[in-house]
């Protein structure tokens, strides 16, 4: 039986959010380190597996809050439990934080909270992990922009209609979303600036 061979067609999801943040990494000055790159690839890969992203509690399906995760580690008397973690917390939010900001702004819930949560948990594990210490520091002190670095390489590849644009425009008016405003300014519309959110 003959081996199937690989073709370029045919990419993993890591390796295919690996090439999208590398794509878009290197518009920042400076790139993020290539481990980062990887780190993050492999990360939104494996959050493609619904079982690593959600939980089961109560007989209820969803997303642990940070701040459990959080209390968790906090609470947790061995260091190692504590950087595993950690590290799902700031992985929870660098994800939700990019993929869904909209679902957790209605709730509350604003973009400092998955800077702070998740800048907060790399920045331990960048001091106290067994491995990839030097991402964790990255991930810690470039959080803001990695958000927007995953959520442009989370977006949707696609044709809009005058629908979407207009659904798409009234979101950014709501949220005042940078990944938003950034989407309306790659289809050429311009915010005028007393709209433009801060």
């Amino acid at each position: 039986m003959a081996l199937v061979q690989r073709t370029d067609f045919e990419l993993t999801l890591a390796e295919y959010f690996r090439g999208r943040l590398q794509e878009f990494g290197r518009e920042l000055a400076p790139p993020p380190h290539e481990d980062t790159l990887w780190y993050m690839g492999n990360m939104l890969a494996r959050f493609g597996d619904s079982d690593e992203l959600f939980t089961y509690e109560q007989g209820e399906r969803g997303i642990r809050p940070l701040a459990l995760l959080y209390r968790d580690a906090v609470e947790t008397p061995s260091e190692w439990e504590r950087c595993q973690l950690l590290r799902k917390l700031g992985d929870t939010a660098l994800f939700i934080g990019a993929v869904f900001p909209e679902n957790y702004a209605r709730k509350g819930i604003v973009r400092d909270y998955f800077v702070g949560m998740g800048g907060g948990a790399y920045d331990y594990l960048g001091d106290n992990a067994r491995q990839y210490r030097h991402v964790f520091a990255e991930l810690a002190a470039k959080f803001s922009r990695m958000l927007e670095l995953v959520a442009r390489a989370c977006a949707r590849q696609r044709a809009y209609d005058a629908a979407d644009v207009i659904n798409l425009y009234q979101r950014w008016r709501n949220s005042g979303d940078p990944r938003l405003a950034a989407e309306l300014h790659a289809l050429g519309i311009s915010l005028p600036d007393s709209d433009l959110r801060h």
